[in-house]
Formats: C-alpha cells, sequence, structure tokens
C-alpha cells in the first residue's frame, strides 16, 4: 500500500479543504492521474496517484483536513493500471433498451413524443398505428382531436385546484453548504480591508474612442503577429504602470510604522472564477510590452480557472485592476486588496452624450474608480493618478511615447 497524503502547500496554510475525487473508491488509477482537488484558502490543488494500482479513499468531499493527514492508499498490488469501470468488453455493455420497448403499444417515437409534449397530450390516450402499436409522428400530429378532455368542475373546485396547484409550484425549500476556504479567506480578507484601512474612492469617465479605434485597427495583425487578442486589459496595465511611476505613494504599502515603496510594478489582475475571485500577479508589468502583458493575462486567467494557480502567483502584488464591466457593471466601489493601498476599477462601456468643444455628441464612456488607502494616499495624488490614466487612455500614442 501507498498512502496519499495532503501535501505542503504553503508556509502559512495549516489545512484544506477536500475539493471533489475525480476517481471513485475502488477505482483502478495509473501513475500521475489525477485522483482529487483540495482547496486551501488561497487555491485549489490537483493530487495525483503516487503509483498505479487500486484507490482506497478515507476523506469525504467537503472534509477538513490537516497538512501530512492520509486522504488515500493506493494497493499498488493490484493488476491493472486503469479503472475497470472505464474499460469494458464489448460483449459485457449491457443491451439496448429498444428490443424491450418497440412492441410496447402507446409507446411514442422520438418525433411523436416532442409533439405529444408540446401539445400537452397523454401517450396513454394516443392510438398507434405504427408497428406493434408504436405511436407515429402523424398519430401525435392528429392527436388533439382524440385527446381526453377534461371534466367540467364546478366553481369551488376550480378554486381549490388552483390553489393547489399554485402550492405545488412554489417552493420554500432552504440548502445550507460549508464554505470553501478559498471563500472563507476571501470574506476574511475583504472585512479586514474595511476595518484596517481608510478606504476612499474617486471617480472619473474615461472616452473610449482612441483605445477602441486602435483595437479596431490593429487586432487582426496583432492577434496574427502575437496570437493573442488585444484587449482593453494591456492598455489599462499599461496605462497604470505609468501613472505609478508619477505617483509612486499609490504604489507603495504600509508595514508597521514604515511606509514601503515599489520601483517595479507587480499588478494583480482580478480573475472571477467557479469558486470566487482570485488576484494572479503579473511581475514587473512595467517592462513588458503590451503583447506580452496580453499573453500573461491570458496564460494567468486561463489557470485560474482551471484551478491551477501556485500560491506565489497570487501573492505581493503591489496594485490590483478589477473589471467589473465583463459583468455589466456601471459603477461601484471596489475593495482593497491588502496590503496594498490602491485598486482600480474597470467597468461597462455605455454610449453617452458628452459635450466637446461646446458641442454635444456621443462617445463610448467608461467609468473608473480608484479605491485607496488615505492613510498613505493623500486626495491630491489619488485624483491626480486616476486622471493621468484618463488621459493615457483618452490619448493612447501617449503610453508608446512616454509623455
Amino acid at each position: 500500500m501507498v498512502d496519499v497524503k495532503v501535501p505542503s502547500v504553503g508556509e502559512s496554510i495549516s489545512e484544506v479543504t477536500i475539493g471533489s475525487w475525480t476517481k471513485k473508491d475502488g477505482d483502478m488509477v495509473k501513475l500521475d492521474e489525477v485522483i482529487c482537488m483540495i482547496e486551501s484558502d488561497k487555491a485549489s490543488l490537483e493530487i495525483s496517484a503516487p503509483k498505479a494500482g487500486k484507490l482506497k479513499i478515507f476523506s469525504k468531499e467537503g472534509d477538513t483536513v490537516a497538512i501530512g493527514f492520509k486522504i488515500a492508499e493506493v494497493d499498488e498490488t493490484a493488476s491493472g493500471g486503469a479503472s475497470a469501470q472505464e474499460v469494458k468488453p464489448a460483449a459485457q455493455e449491457a443491451p439496448t433498451p429498444k428490443a424491450e420497448v418497440a412492441g410496447d403499444k402507446n409507446f411514442p417515437s422520438p418525433a411523436a413524443a416532442k409533439i405529444l409534449a408540446e401539445k400537452g397530450v397523454d401517450a396513454a390516450g394516443v392510438t398507434g398505428s405504427g408497428k406493434d402499436g408504436r405511436i407515429t409522428k402523424a398519430d401525435a400530429q392528429g392527436a388533439q382531436a382524440t385527446a381526453v378532455s377534461a371534466p367540467v368542475t364546478g366553481d369551488s373546485e376550480l378554486k381549490s385546484l388552483a390553489h393547489q396547484t399554485m402550492s405545488n409550484s412554489l417552493s420554500r425549500e432552504i440548502k445550507r453548504e460549508k464554505m470553501s476556504g478559498l471563500r472563507k479567506t476571501i470574506a476574511t480578507r475583504l472585512v479586514n480591508a474595511k476595518n484596517t484601512t481608510a478606504m476612499l474612492t474617486t471617480f472619473n469617465e474615461v472616452d473610449m474612442s482612441a483605445v477602441m479605434e486602435m483595437r479596431k485597427k490593429h487586432k487582426d495583425s496583432f492577434k496574427e503577429k502575437h496570437g493573442v487578442g488585444l484587449g482593453f486589459m494591456s492598455f489599462f496595465t499599461k496605462a497604470v504602470c505609468i501613472a505609478l511611476k508619477q505617483y509612486p505613494a499609490v504604489n507603495a504599502m504600509i508595514d508597521g510604522t514604515e511606509i514601503v515603496y515599489h520601483n517595479y510594478a507587480d499588478v494583480g489582475v482580478a480573475v472571477s472564477t467557479p469558486r470566487g475571485l482570485v488576484v494572479p500577479v503579473i511581475r514587473n508589468a512595467e517592462g513588458m510590452s503590451m503583447a506580452q502583458i496580453e499573453s500573461k493575462i491570458v496564460e494567468l486567467a486561463g489557470r485560474a480557472r482551471d484551478g491551477k494557480l501556485s500560491i506565489e502567483e497570487m501573492q505581493n502584488g503591489t496594485f490590483t485592476i478589477t473589471n467589473g464591466g465583463t459583468f455589466g457593471s456601471m459603477l461601484s466601489t471596489p475593495i482593497l486588496n491588502a496590503p496594498q493601498s490602491a485598486i482600480l476599477g474597470m467597468h461597462n462601456i455605455v454610449e453617452r452624450p458628452v459635450a466637446v468643444n461646446g458641442q454635444v455628441v456621443i462617445r463610448p464612456i467608461m467609468y473608473v474608480a480608484l479605491s485607496y488607502d488615505h492613510r498613505i494616499i493623500d486626495g491630491r495624488e489619488s485624483v491626480s493618478f486616476l486622471k493621468a490614466v484618463k488621459e493615457m487612455l483618452e490619448d493612447p500614442s501617449r503610453m508608446l511615447l512616454d509623455v
């Protein structure tokens, strides 16, 4: 027997939750085949079979277990390296039920069944003209005339029937499920950020005409050359990195009684996954081209949704960008990703009437929000930072020329 134990997944993590088993108790598994997903308080990780053999499971999905705990074992003396359930000889396959139902009276064909369902006609009240009494499509099409009419019902009976039908259609059930380790950590961090920082939010609007025009003009050649699409996030990341150089307090954080400034920009990009919100970090984004930024975002976002990010890839960012616009958000106040001092919120792009040179014109406008820790960032700096981001997005050539 070979033990399957919970591996160490980070210095500060002492326990994990069993997320899901991809194999069943008694299955035959192959060497290095994924058998389980575990959830730490920061990420989801895969557990692979240490040997080929028969799997014995000791922990259920949803169990919270300590690092080093034995959750399963593999009997390597068992024959075969693949599950017996996965490969069946043709002779052992279950017979198709067609032979058994073909002769049943009032059994509709698939097409007939669909028509009867749409009409609300019970197959039991239809006489089939097909082989052995099978209901054909033609039978179903003419079934309305032969459908049994409902008996005439009195007013009191109708009211009782309506009340019963309404009662049967309503549900007051509740469902409880245990919070995952990732969801508990998200909750704790958000509450701590609200309680331990002097958080404030400032807003502005960005005319996205220039960015959208540049993107429309070059997106095909960009994708052909670099293999990734040209999205809005690379424009925002580039603009943020330049603005952080101009206003270093926005890229700083408080550590006790000290302010820690960073001469680099490790930009976190918030990604929504089925397990919750995670923030993978683009390291040294200030030195990347837009193509490199787009490629990194695609890579990190894909791995985040697959639950394959490492702990290190989500730690020690200096600034965060979150895009609620992908879900249709018009405006929001994003919460700080502590210990960072600022976070930029993007929103949806909507055509709005705006005044340009004394004329009312329709332009694609995005509202942007900067939440910041007022203990370290003054109002002047926050407003100036957001204004710098706005100006670079409204004139993207400034980002290329760094002016």
